[in-house]
């Protein structure tokens, strides 16, 4: 059986690989946009490295530490780990982890986040568990304050 730092190092063949916490951000916020995804669904602070497999879709994101944000939208608290990692595509994340969500009295992991458009309904964001319990809440909960004025502009 191979040892974690060879699964990681296997993971992260071939990855673009940024370092710094401006470029990292940059990195992050055009990554989202490109899947369809608003800006503020992953808040992290102070990022030290981010990088992406773009044959596998294999993404990570390392902050100097753990972080927790409370999303006022959807009265919601989450922890993110000092690395977030995840498999991407399009309008989806997958086999996340590294971000939990508190639910009464227990942090739940974060599994998968998927975007959900349905004719004539709001779009939301899925949020699913490792048990295949989720909960969704609306894409604009999730926007930052740019996102919302372009929104309400066009």
């Amino acid at each position: 059986m191979a040892s974690k730092k060879a699964q990681v190092e296997d993971q992260r063949a071939g990855a673009e690989i940024i370092h710094g916490a401006h470029e990292c951000y940059n990195h992050s916020v055009t990554q989202l946009k490109e899947l369809g995804f608003p800006r503020g669904v992953l808040p992290l602070k102070d990022l030290e490295e981010c990088g992406i497999v773009r044959e596998t879709g294999f993404v990570w994101m390392k902050q100097k530490a753990p972080y927790e944000h409370f999303f006022e939208a959807t009265n919601t608290l989450v922890r993110y780990d000092r690395e977030v990692t995840a498999y991407v595509e399009e309008g989806k994340m997958k086999k996340m982890s590294g971000v939990k969500s508190k639910q009464l009295l227990l942090w739940v992991p974060i599994v998968e986040m998927s975007i959900h458009e349905e004719v004539g309904a709001e779009k939301k964001i899925y949020f699913k568990t490792p048990v295949g319990i989720g909960r969704s809440f609306p894409f604009v909960a999730f926007m930052d304050e740019e996102e919302k004025k372009k929104l309400f502009l066009e």
